[in-house]
């Protein structure tokens, strides 16, 4: 007992600095520029008025005109946007090109990797190399792609990447390339982040849960899914049999309605990782996130495959 109190006094004191650290915020940050990818809805466009309300200059990536016009009536005029499309590699020099031009010497001090596809949530099998090759084409690629084309602005500011990944970049739950597109982020952001620690840049990884945002409205993925069935080869179809897609189905739709519709712990995240003094190197929003995949991923292989593999539904050839 006598030990208790000057432990929890110091883990008390701990706790403090801690907080105490990260609450720091860089001055001036209404000189500095922020480019977002993936700003016609959900995370980015969020993310894109609160930088603009804190008088931040906003480099807004849209995918459609429709998206950017949305976008500039909502916010001051500080806000720039520009049509990029991440996936094709003349449309990301094109808007590097942009927004060097605007930024001058200044240089950027923000990139925020938020564009994103999230389809296919199904098994590996159902699924053809194109549909992987697409998913990986924007989640990964373009990343790749828009952060080799603006590294030395964000080189010369000094300044902050921020990627987004995910839950499934911790912990493969579903077939498809949105897990291998989460996992490859991972990685290139923890080599990045060694490579440009010389150069005084920071790189950040924001890992949400599931978070309800058009990338996980129901209706497209239903579709989607039908559309795989549907296209499946019969023997395939065979081996998984009709009740394992329609109980594929029900877990789909379970996580897609209790998904958080709290989406705007994303974008603090991302807010918090570009303003702080002291960012964290990896952000994880969300209590599913903190409290299940996270832990879960840490587990030993037999203990997470386990707890997995309850909810999954048992294909028609190991019910025979």
């Amino acid at each position: 007992m006598c030990l208790l109190l000057p432990l929890l006094i110091v883990l008390g004191l701990i706790l403090l600095y801690r907080w105490y650290r990260q609450s720091l915020i860089l001055e001036n940050i209404t000189d500095k520029y922020v480019f977002i990818t993936g700003c016609d809805t959900g995370f980015g466009s969020l993310l894109a008025k609160m930088l603009d309300k804190r008088g931040m200059k906003v480099l807004a990536a849209c995918l459609t005109p429709q998206g950017a016009e949305k976008l500039k009536e909502e916010t001051s005029s500080r806000l720039h946007t520009v049509i990029v499309d991440v996936s094709e590699n003349e449309s990301v020099k094109s808007a590097a090109k942009w927004a060097a031009e605007i930024v001058g010497d200044a240089g950027l001090w923000g990139l925020v990797n938020n564009a994103g596809i999230g389809t296919g949530f199904a098994p590996n099998l159902w699924q053809t190399k194109e549909d992987f090759i697409k998913m990986l084409n924007v989640n990964f690629l373009g990343m790749v792609d828009v952060t080799q084309n603006l590294a030395h602005l964000i080189i010369k500011a000094r300044g902050r990447i921020v990627n987004v990944s995910s839950a499934a970049g911790r912990l493969a739950m579903v077939g498809g390339g949105y897990s291998p597109s989460k996992y490859a982020t991972q990685a290139f952001s923890d080599s990045l982040r060694r490579e440009l620690r010389a150069f005084g840049v920071k790189v950040c990884i924001i890992e949400p849960g599931a978070y309800r945002t058009p990338i996980i409205e129901k209706d497209p993925h239903i579709k989607n899914m039908q559309k795989l069935w549907n296209d499946l080869p019969e023997n395939i179809k065979e081996l998984f049999g009709e009740q394992y897609y329609q109980q594929h189905v029900k877990v789909l739709m379970l996580l897609l309605n209790t998904s958080n519709p709290k989406i705007h712990h994303v974008p603090d995240c991302m807010e918090h990782a570009l303003t702080a003094v002291h960012p964290w190197t990896r952000y994880s929003p969300g209590w599913d996130m903190k409290f299940y995949y996270l832990p879960l991923s840490y587990l030993p292989t037999a203990i997470s495959d386990y707890i997995l593999c309850r909810s999954s539904p048992t294909p028609a050839q190991k019910r025979e």
